[in-house]
């Protein structure tokens, strides 16, 4: 079984606790998930590796700390993880970005691919896939698969919300792509969705049904 880490840090868990409101606003919900995608980016980007450079303070010369390596990667699956990809480019706004669409078969579950855009040489950066929900996993499966088929294999994947059988099933799946999320729920009901859970997130989101 790969690695799940739940950030549980309290303005997180009070930020998601709004978000799950079903009286909280389309404006707010927007709000509060690219707040809540910053503080868990800081997380998921804990251990990224450092060298240090030569620079010069107003005071003197210093060998001063630096992100060592090629720019990272935020993979966003379409379309509820550009609302976390908007926080995490705040908080790393140089990075590169590639866009995985994949809707959810509504009888199925399974998920169906129409668009991928991705940097070319993913196998030298860092990849950190953003989906609010991991639900059933059927979409954050495939939208590894997709990256590793690009040659990514420096991967992590972060997302709101889990479901203790996403969970089971992605790390099953990928047991070398670490979880970061900010709560594990208590099940999936019969149409997929996670309960307690917060609702459709791009719905949410975007004020659509």
């Amino acid at each position: 079984m790969g690695t799940v880490t739940v950030v549980d840090h309290p303005l997180v868990q009070h930020k998601l606790s709004i978000m799950r409101d079903k009286e909280t606003s389309t404006a707010s919900f927007r709000r509060l998930l690219r707040e809540i995608s910053l503080l868990l980016g800081y997380e998921v980007t804990r251990n990224l590796e450092l060298t240090t450079k030569t620079i010069e303070t107003p005071l003197t010369k210093m060998e001063a700390p630096v992100l060592e390596g090629k720019k990272l990667v935020f993979a966003s699956v379409l379309r509820a993880g550009n609302g976390l990809l908007e926080g995490l480019l705040d908080l790393v706004p140089a990075a590169r970005v590639a866009h995985i669409g994949l809707y959810r078969d509504h009888d199925t579950l399974e998920a169906v691919e129409y668009f991928f855009k991705a940097p070319s040489d993913l196998a030298d950066r860092l990849v950190i896939v953003v989906d609010p929900m991991l639900a059933t996993a059927n979409s954050a499966i495939s939208a590894i698969n997709m990256l590793k088929g690009r040659g990514a294999t420096h991967l992590r994947f972060l997302c709101l919300l889990a479901a203790p059988e996403g969970v089971k099933r992605f790390t099953e799946a990928h047991p070398d792509v670490p979880v970061f999320t900010a709560a594990i729920d208590d099940h999936l009901n019969e149409k997929g969705y996670i309960v307690p859970g917060l609702g459709d997130a791009g719905d949410r989101m975007y004020g659509t049904k």
